[in-house]
């Protein structure tokens, strides 16, 4: 049986193979080149979602591609009782562009996601609290309501998303969420038994809400006084996403641990934990691990993202295609805003049009957004993407806007 030519039914002969978490799926897609994608009846669509914020490259981008086919050729992976070129590689690179925004020197732990980066710095913020801080009792962490770190039970712990708790209770001990940008409920959280604070430089699933003026310095400032770490989760804004290689630059504020993970890969399943080198230091040998950390398949991916986005000057491209969507999104009726940084943006739209109408009309005529609020749009496409492009899309988001606020008429 040819599955492409199939749409999942559970009512019919051909079943969804897969567990239901993420619904029923809406288009199969077949290929990709740059910002556009092919469905399976050849249907074009413009990808402005990059597999959320992942393929900041382009589908199919010919380096990357290339670097990962010569390397399947050569060496996909070794345990880590041993080394490889490729790893080394990467992390090395990535020691760079940190030391370069931070000033720090640090070590880097590959994973296979972005929550395994989290689950990773959150380990590593009690073996450093346990050694290096004040015995066992310091534990916690604290993050920010509206949050999102990832899908493990820890992780999930940290994410300041209580709704998404209630179905997998009781959640791990050892996580407190406070109100985002809120310094002062921050400050009356910590406590001696706190080991860390964990935060976005700007809320990706949470709306794509920026931090406000000041708040990553006053985050340094309190884990400063108060000796505990401040990790910065920039598993979506990352790797020039934002206009600036690590979101946090925008602050000018230098982190402790940093995690990472989707753009790294352009789409090959690799993330990475971060730490300045004497935070690293905590970890001893067998106190964390991983299969597959550091392939040398998905790191041959990373050392090729790394050159080609710094060939391309990635952070320039985040800064120019973010304006030139905000001045052609911006244009559109119905569209009362638009906030987020580089090439992170979030569409905000006027009161009574539902973001989810509007994903369903965009995809209908081409376009693929997601909706990251009730009332808002995220809108995320490769790094590489044209001015021609956002045009284009920009006219797709007009018709499809026009098009829910018809419906809408028409049902009142």
């Amino acid at each position: 049986m040819n599955v492409s030519s199939h749409a999942f039914d559970t009512q019919n002969e051909v079943h969804c193979p897969f567990m239901p978490v993420f619904g029923p799926p809406s288009v199969m897609f077949e290929r990709g080149e740059g910002t556009q994608l092919f469905d399976v009846n050849n249907k074009r669509y413009l990808d402005f979602l990059a597999g959320i914020a992942v393929v900041s490259l382009g589908h199919a981008n010919p380096v990357i591609a290339d670097a990962i086919s010569a390397q399947a050729h050569r060496l996909v992976h070794v345990s880590n009782f041993f080394a490889n070129p490729v790893a080394t590689e990467a992390a090395i690179k990535i020691n760079g562009l940190l030391r370069e925004a931070t000033g720090l020197a640090g070590q880097v732990f590959f994973t296979n996601s972005g929550a395994e980066a989290n689950e990773c710095a959150l380990k590593l913020a009690r073996r450093h609290g346990r050694r290096n801080v004040g015995g066992d009792g310091r534990y916690r962490v604290i993050t920010a309501l509206g949050s999102f770190h990832g899908r493990t039970l820890a992780t999930l712990a940290a994410t300041g998303q209580p709704a998404k708790h209630g179905p997998f209770a009781p959640m791990p001990d050892g996580f407190t969420s406070v109100p985002w940008g809120d310094l002062d409920a921050l400050r009356a959280a910590i406590d001696p038994s706190v080991a860390a604070i964990l935060i976005e430089p700007l809320q990706g699933e949470g709306g794509v809400v920026p931090a406000p003026e000041g708040y990553l310095q006053g985050v340094r400032e309190l884990c400063d006084e108060a000796g505990i770490l401040m990790m910065v989760d920039e598993i979506q804004t990352g790797f020039a996403r934002t206009g600036t290689w690590f979101g946090f630059e925008h602050a000018g504020v230098s982190p402790d641990v940093v995690t990472l993970a989707k753009a790294m890969g352009n789409g090959m399943p690799i993330g990475a934990c971060w730490a300045r080198s004497d935070v690293a230091d905590a970890f001893q040998p067998g106190d964390h691990g991983s299969t597959y950390s550091g392939t040398a398949l998905a790191t041959a991916a990373v050392v090729a993202v790394i050159d080609e986005m710094r060939r391309l000057d990635a952070p320039h491209l985040a800064r120019t295609g973010g304006e030139l969507i905000r001045t052609h999104f911006g244009a559109i009726p119905d569209v009362v805003s638009i906030r987020g940084a580089g090439l992170l943006l979030g569409i905000e739209l006027a009161p009574g049009i539902a973001a989810s109408d509007v994903v369903a009309a965009a995809r209908d005529r081409g376009l693929i957004l997601n909706a990251v609020t009730a009332t808002a749009l995220r809108c995320a496409p490769p790094l590489t993407v044209s001015e021609a492009e956002i045009i284009e899309a920009a006219h797709i988001l007009t018709e499809a806007i026009s098009a829910v606020r018809s419906a809408k008429g028409a049902d009142q």
